[in-house]
């Protein structure tokens, strides 16, 4: 799927579509804390599975309970559709096993 570059209106909604989001360094930015290392890591592995079925791979990391992720297109120079969509379904993941 090709990547759709966001629009500088669409970025400037994101605040509003994505509360947990911010901006950093022009990529969405998310950390998430989760009750134990195990939890965690179930929610990485999740996402990874969303992601591979996408062919759009976050920059993240795991540190015990906290996973950081930043999403961005490489392909677009910036955020793309794709990095909105990951956003919207890594949030429904964490609304499903409560990462905060």
């Amino acid at each position: 799927m090709a990547a759709i570059p966001l629009t500088p209106e669409q970025i400037n909604a994101l605040s509003r579509e994505l509360p947990a989001w911010s901006l950093l360094n022009g990529k969405l930015h998310r950390e998430l804390r989760f009750s134990d290392f195990v939890a965690a890591f179930g929610f990485m592995t999740q996402v990874a599975l969303v992601a591979e079925a996408m062919g759009h791979h976050p920059e993240w990391s795991n540190v015990w309970n906290r996973v950081v992720v930043d999403l961005t297109t490489h392909d677009t120079g910036g955020l793309s559709d794709l990095d909105l969509e990951l956003a919207r379904r890594i949030d429904a993941l964490a609304a499903e096993g409560a990462g905060r």
